[in-house]
């Protein structure tokens, strides 16, 4: 069920002895002296006098005569050795040369292109352009976390992917050092427009977060409650990825009814639902994952959404027995004017909702629960919505408590219970609530706000971005651990801090003061990121799925592309884990296990804690893909 392992993590050779691009897999001393061999008598040279070649050597310094310097890495600026991968994660996979040496540079552009060659052009910077890596004649990329940039401190090597899987290797370590420095300085003034000075990365960042701007200077006692967890480190390379296959069984995979699965309504209870643009598919909830039913609750044309838009939100509320149905297309735009409210029992839609504020129509592009466990509530009847800068709760009674029925003229309005519509900037993008009703909100510039269940007008805390917008956001039942996703990776933040009496609190329930420990970074290798396939960005980071006090989250899982990722959210943790040595910056997660599909992934999710069996240290893990949806589960004993 893991993905194969590639040469990916191997060390690099400093003997040439990989293949070139050109299929040769000479040696370098088979290069360096093919031309030396030769016979006795074409060795031999003429006697001549001291005279004689005092006299030449005059006449050739007469002539100004420019000899070159024999290329080695000592005379040649910024001198790398360039790798590039092929065979994918194929058995065959390995690494070859591309150029022995070579050169890179950084320099600011106006664009990248094959017609770009009298394009502006500058290794100083200045106000025009962004920064690209060129390396040699073969690389011209922008400098940014498409790049997927990682790093190999003790080998000084990093890989990255344009169009393709490259390495650099450098000769010595203040080189590679000076590398990853400028890289990384680049990537702060593509991304943020300004140079990066202290000054910039502190007005960015603030001066509580400077464990973000300098992490090896962050306090990471939080983190280093960490335990040993399931899948202990093996004592392999820590830069080699954990992908083996050993505790993932696949249970079994079905064709989902109707096809075309848009989203995927995990329930707590019996039953969990796979919904799609003409109906909803239910299936039961095993120990060992989903099976259907043979029930589908098909809708009525007149339950239709208009404008050829589909259901592409759905929540479970009232004990789950009904299910909130949202299209957030309107006009173009990823936001709706209103929401169905389908009867899963009757199998019929019993309301259609409109969202109105001031008796004027608005617009949500979210929706979610007011808890982690609020859907388990036969008596819920308030949920959250999000819009680009208005968080609330709506409530489907009227302002005397009657919940309100379906009208035949018009739509109901749902009662704007609390909130804020901020004036500007806030660009929310999505949201997810605690235990208690705590909120978290990320946003399209990277931030990521803390809320309080009791107030929705002032964040208690917001932490900075770090450049990538927010598309999906999760947080543990207890608040304390919060998972942001971006295209790229994924952002694992702790909100555990110290008040001055020194007693532990989160980001939720206060302000977190000036030492505030700096994030974790979740990502795929450059060779993973590159076969994950054409839409091979991370959406929907989940942690795996409680709703008790005292339980604790045990995975996260992402999808991107063809690919369901799974951490171990124990090892993630742990400071001390191998995978963060000799990384410069925020620390990099790399150790991941890999559920392959044949299709792109709609959604990966954990079912509930409830039906993790005893000898397994999960719940089954969900995925769907547009026809199919399988079941996989998580041994804890080794094949």
């Amino acid at each position: 069920m893991g993905a194969s392992h590639s040469r990916e993590g191997l060390e690099l050779s400093d003997e040439s002895d990989y293949e070139d691009e050109e299929g040769s897999s000479r040696t370098e001393s088979e290069e360096q002296y093919e031309d030396a061999a030769d016979d006795h008598a074409s060795m031999r040279t003429p006697q001549v006098s001291n005279k004689t070649l005092d006299e030449l050597d005059s006449k050739l310094k007469a002539l100004k005569l420019k000899y070159g310097s024999p290329v080695t890495p000592t005379n040649i600026r910024n001198a790398v050795k360039l790798y590039l991968h092929v065979g994918g994660n194929t058995p065959k996979a390995k690494w070859i040369i591309s150029q022995k040496l070579t050169n890179y540079e950084f320099v600011k552009t106006l664009k990248i292109g094959a017609d770009d060659e009298d394009d502006y052009e500058s290794s100083s910077g200045g106000d025009e352009g962004f920064w690209v890596l060129k390396v040699g004649k073969k690389i011209k990329v922008r400098v940014s976390t498409d790049m997927q940039l990682k790093m190999f401190g003790d080998q000084r090597r990093v890989d990255f992917v344009d169009n393709g899987v490259w390495a650099l290797k450098f000769s010595v370590d203040d080189e590679y050092r000076n590398f990853i420095t400028k890289f990384q300085d680049c990537l702060f003034e593509n991304v943020y427009g300004m140079e990066a000075t202290e000054a910039n990365k502190v007005k960015i960042y603030g001066k509580e977060f400077i464990g973000w701007l300098k992490p090896e200077e962050s306090d990471d006692a939080m983190w280093e409650d960490a335990d040993s967890g399931v899948w202990k480190g093996s004592g392999k390379s820590p830069m080699t990825p954990v992908r083996d296959r050993q505790d993932l069984l696949e249970e079994f995979e079905e064709a989902a009814t109707g096809g075309g699965i848009q989203s995927l309504a995990l329930g707590a209870l019996d039953n969990s639902f796979l919904v799609n643009d003409s109906g909803v598919q239910v299936v039961k909830n095993f120990s060992h994952g989903i099976h259907g039913k043979g029930v589908y609750v098909k809708f009525d044309e007149k339950d239709r959404w208009s404008g050829g838009s589909k259901p592409k939100k759905a929540l479970l509320m009232r004990g789950e027995t009904n299910m909130m149905l949202m299209s957030p297309f309107k006009e173009g735009k990823p936001r709706s004017t209103g929401l169905h409210q389908l009867d899963i029992e009757t199998g019929k839609v019993v309301t259609e909702w409109k969202f109105e504020k001031d008796g004027t129509d608005i617009t949500m592009k979210d929706i979610t629960n007011d808890t982690k466990g609020s859907q388990l509530d036969p008596s819920e009847s308030t949920f959250l919505g999000l819009d680009d800068n208005r968080l609330c709760q709506w409530d489907m009674r009227d302002k005397k408590g009657i919940v309100q029925t379906l009208a035949n003229t018009s739509s109901p309005v749902l009662n704007w219970t609390q909130g804020h519509q901020f004036s500007r900037g806030t660009n929310f993008q999505c949201f997810a609530t605690t235990g208690d009703g705590s909120i978290v909100v990320g946003s399209l510039d990277g931030k990521i706000r803390l809320y309080s269940k009791t107030s929705m007008r002032q964040a208690k805390t917001a932490f900075p971005g770090l450049g990538s917008p927010i598309t999906h956001v999760d947080v543990t039942y207890d608040g304390k651990w919060i998972l942001g996703t971006t295209d790229t990776y994924l952002i694992l933040i702790c909100t555990l801090f110290t008040d001055k009496d020194g007693k532990t609190k989160t980001g939720f329930t206060g302000r977190m003061g000036n030492k505030i420990p700096a994030p974790r970074l979740l990502k795929l290798t450059p060779v993973d990121a590159h076969i994950a396939g054409a839409n091979n960005k991370f959406h929907g980071g989940h942690f795996s799925w409680v709703t008790e006090s005292g339980k604790q989250e045990r995975h996260l899982v992402a999808a991107v592309g063809k690919f369901s990722v799974i951490w171990n959210f124990q090892q993630v943790k742990d400071s001390a884990h191998r995978c963060y040595q000799n990384q410069q910056g925020l620390k990099s997660c790399y150790c991941y296990k890999i559920v392959p599909k044949d299709e792109s992934i709609i959604e990966s999710r954990f079912m509930h804690d409830k039906y993790a069996v005893s000898d397994s240290p999960e719940a089954p893990l969900v995925v769907a893909t547009p026809m199919k949806v399988t079941s996989i589960s998580m041994s804890g004993k080794k094949r």
